[in-house]
């Protein structure tokens, strides 16, 4: 599956999926955020961690999230919802570890009051670092109007 994320002004992207199971389907343009794009960020740390069944192993097997639209306007056959119901949990999972991880390379609090326990342990973090590293320098070396590509389940 190919994911390019697309570089546009005032600090937005869109993103265009290709070559999966299922439609090309893509989301238009959103605000990146402090970095980089929260679906890169995602990328990024589920090829660290080795997490086939997140967010981008669902999109793969042809999942539909909420945002996303076909690129070519038709009948969508086989429903992206199925995939979701028979994997939602591991992709809530996915989550709350992609969330985590960021924050933590983030440097921002993962202590106190509401923040709760890790859903992931040190050792897996460890590993997201230097791939968090990789996609933000990718990003940030982007002009406006350039595309990040990432291929899923090749990139690192």
């Amino acid at each position: 599956m190919e994911i390019a994320f697309h570089k546009l002004p005032e600090n937005r992207h869109d993103i265009t999926v290709r070559d999966r199971k299922g439609p090309d389907v893509r989301l238009p343009a959103q605000p990146t955020g402090p970095t980089m794009p929260h679906d890169l960020v995602h990328a990024a740390v589920e090829t660290a961690l080795g997490l086939e069944d997140g967010f981008w192993g669902a999109m793969a097997r042809g999942a539909t999230f909420q945002g996303f639209e076909l690129v070519e306007p038709g009948r969508h056959r086989r429903s992206g919802l199925k995939v979701l119901r028979r994997g939602g949990d591991a992709v809530l999972a996915a989550e709350l570890a992609v969330n985590w991880a960021y924050r933590v390379w983030r440097g921002l609090p993962t202590e106190g009051r509401g923040v709760g326990r890790p859903p992931v342990s040190q050792e897996a973090l460890d590993r997201t670092t230097a791939p968090l590293d990789r996609a933000a320098a990718r990003w940030s070396a982007l002009a406006e109007g350039d595309v990040l590509v990432w291929r899923w389940g090749a990139d690192r």
